[in-house]
C-alpha cells in the first residue's frame, strides 16, 4: 500500500536518479527484486527514489518532533525553559540519524521480504516437487504435471514462479529455457539442481519419474537438515536473554530471603 500511495512521487524521482544510480548497486538490487518476486512491479531506480523519499520524510518528522518539543519547552514555564529545549547539534545529530534511517528502510524491507519468500519457496519445494513427480508417473507430460502442480498445490511463491513458467511457456518460450530463467531468478541451489537435473534428463531422453523422485527425496532431506540446524542453533541464541534477563531475576530471588534474614538477626546493620 505505502509503494502505491506514493508512487505519484516514486516514478518521476526514479527518472531522475536511474541515470546517476552506481552500476554495482543497480545489479544487487536488481537481484534482490527477481528473489523478491518484485521485478515485474519495481526495478532499481524505484527502489533508491524510495529510499531518498523516506529519507525526506523521517527527516521531516524528526524536525516537526524537535519543533514541537522547542514549542512545549517554551510554554511549560518552568523557569526560561532552555535547559529543556534541544541544542542545535543535537538537533542536527538527530534529524540526520532519522534521515539515515529513511534511506535505509526500503531496502531492508525489501531484503526482508527476500529472505522470507526464499525461506518460504526452500519448504515448499518438496510437496511441489512430489505432486510434479506423481502427476509424471501417472503418465503426464512434464508440462501437464507443472499445471497439476499449481492447480493443486498450495498457494505462495513456488506456484507463482510455476505460474510464471507456464505463462512463458504459452507464450511460446522454449520449457527448458523458461525453467532455467526461474533459476536465474530465484538463485537458489535446489531449484537450480532440480532444473538442471530435468533439463539433462530432457536432452538425453532420460526417465522423469526416478529422477524427479530422487530430487524431492533429496530436498526433503536438505529441509530435515536445516531444521536440525535451527534447532541447534536455538541455544546458543538463548544463552544471551538468559544471561542478562532471567539469571539476574533468579538470583534477585534467591537471594532475598537470605539477606531479609542477615537483616533481621543484626548481621546486615
Amino acid at each position: 500500500r505505502a509503494w502505491r500511495v506514493a508512487w505519484p512521487l516514486l516514478d518521476p524521482a526514479a527518472r531522475l536518479l536511474e541515470p546517476v544510480l552506481p552500476p554495482r548497486w543497480r545489479a544487487a538490487c536488481g537481484r534482490a527484486l527477481r528473489q523478491a518476486g518484485l521485478d515485474l512491479a519495481l526495478d532499481p531506480a524505484h527502489v533508491a527514489a524510495a529510499c531518498v523519499l523516506a529519507a525526506v520524510l523521517f527527516a521531516a518528522a524528526a524536525g516537526w518532533a524537535l519543533g514541537a518539543l522547542d514549542a512545549s519547552a517554551s510554554g511549560t514555564g518552568f523557569g526560561t525553559g532552555d535547559a529543556r529545549r534541544p541544542s542545535s547539534g543535537t538537533a542536527t545529530a538527530v534529524v540526520l540519524v532519522a534521515a539515515a534511517l529513511g534511506l535505509a528502510w526500503p531496502a531492508s524491507w525489501l531484503r526482508r521480504r527476500r529472505d522470507a519468500r526464499l525461506r518460504a519457496l526452500s519448504k515448499a519445494l518438496p510437496f511441489y516437487l512430489d505432486v510434479v513427480t506423481l502427476s509424471v508417473e501417472s503418465g503426464a507430460n512434464l508440462t501437464g504435471a507443472l499445471r497439476h502442480a499449481v492447480a493443486k498445490g498450495p498457494p505462495g511463491p513456488m506456484q507463482v514462479e510455476l505460474e510464471r513458467v507456464l505463462r512463458d511457456v504459452r507464450a511460446g518460450r522454449a520449457r527448458a529455457d523458461a525453467m532455467r530463467a526461474m533459476a536465474d531468478r530465484l538463485e537458489l541451489p535446489a531449484v537450480g539442481s532440480w532444473v538442471s537435473a530435468l533439463v539433462a534428463a530432457e536432452r538425453h531422453g532420460s526417465g522423469l519419474g526416478p529422477i524427479l523422485r530422487a530430487q524431492a527425496e533429496q530436498r526433503r532431506q536438505e529441509r530435515f537438515q536445516r531444521a536440525e540446524k535451527l534447532a541447534m542453533k536455538a541455544p546458543v541464541k538463548m544463552l544471551f536473554p538468559l544471561l542478562v534477563f532471567i539469571f539476574p531475576c533468579t538470583f534477585v530471588l534467591l537471594a532475598f530471603p537470605v539477606v531479609v534474614r542477615l537483616i533481621e538477626e543484626g548481621l546486615l546493620r
